[in-house]
């Protein structure tokens, strides 16, 4: 299997089973999980809409993600096979997290759209879980990796969601 290949199977293996796997499990249990208010005018329409939304922008941070970390020359976005630079372009300056932003959204927008308690109750438990994780866990191997380059990153762009403009680092080196 040629290298890139392998880097995009990778980097696509847990945004694929959050957003694609689960929400099929919790397809065969909709009409018990079904959300009925959520049908009923106006909400089904604005519940729609915040859903399209959602899985429009979550999916645009993840297209916008994946590319980035193949343009490293090794490595990808899981853990057990990290790049060897921090990213600190494109998407990366306007939020920390895009992929795990990304696929949130999307998986929040799916439980909006299809109604479906189960997704949104495993979205938010995702987030929790994240929201422990990324700062007690991931962040410091990045800290203890990168050094003083990802804590100055990290004091100006925000974690889980996105600035407005892009930071503008001082160093042209970032």
């Amino acid at each position: 299997m040629n290298d890139s290949f392998r880097r995009v199977m990778v980097s696509l293996i847990l945004p694929f089973v959050f957003m694609v796997g689960f929400p099929i499990v919790a397809a065969l249990f909709d009409d018990i999980n079904k959300i009925s208010r959520l049908d009923q005018q106006p909400l089904a329409f604005l519940a729609t809409i915040l859903g399209v939304i959602l899985v429009a922008v979550g999916l645009l941070l993840i297209s916008k993600t994946i590319p980035l970390f193949l343009k490293q020359s090794e490595g990808t976005n899981m853990p057990w096979d990290p790049i060897p630079e921090l990213i600190v372009e494109g998407v990366y300056r306007n939020v920390r997290n895009p992929m795990h932003t990304g696929v949130f959204a999307v998986m929040l927008g799916e439980g909006l759209l299809l109604r479906s308690r189960s997704i949104l109750i495993f979205a938010i438990f995702a987030i929790l879980l994240h929201l422990f994780y990324i700062p007690f866990s991931e962040e410091k191997g990045l800290e203890e990796r990168f050094g003083e380059d990802y804590l100055v990153y990290r004091e100006n762009v925000p974690r889980w969601i996105p600035r407005l403009s892009p930071w503008e680092p001082d160093d042209p080196e970032h």
